[in-house]
Formats: C-alpha cells, sequence, structure tokens
C-alpha cells in the first residue's frame, strides 16, 4: 500500500537530511584539504614518529 501523500513531516524530514548530508561533506571537504595541503609541505614537516629530532637535538663535540 503506497503512501500517495506528502505530509509537512516529510518535507521538514528530507530538509533535515540534507542540510545533514551537506554539512558532512563540507567537513569531509575541510579534511581533505588540510591533508593536502599538509602532504604538500612534506620536507618542513617533521611527525612525531618516536625518534630524536635533528632540529631540536644539540649538536656534539667531539674531543679532539
Amino acid at each position: 500500500m503506497p503512501i500517495t501523500e506528502t505530509h509537512d513531516l516529510h518535507k521538514r524530514r528530507l530538509g533535515r537530511n540534507v542540510g545533514v548530508a551537506l554539512s558532512l561533506v563540507a567537513f569531509a571537504a575541510i579534511v581533505f584539504g588540510l591533508t593536502v595541503a599538509k602532504i604538500r609541505q612534506g620536507a618542513s614537516m617533521e611527525a612525531y614518529d618516536h625518534a630524536p629530532r635533528v632540529s631540536i637535538t644539540p649538536p656534539v663535540e667531539t674531543g679532539r
């Protein structure tokens, strides 16, 4: 038995669903854009990988 009439509730729910879908797409686009921007910097990025960072370790003096 199909529903032949569209109730006002269906219209509001559709609008809400479209709003949530657009919000999720916008969030995914922001995350994707930030990821691409970080990857393009590449060489200047020092990730935390449980290894000492050369830029913050003090220079080693040899005893000559």
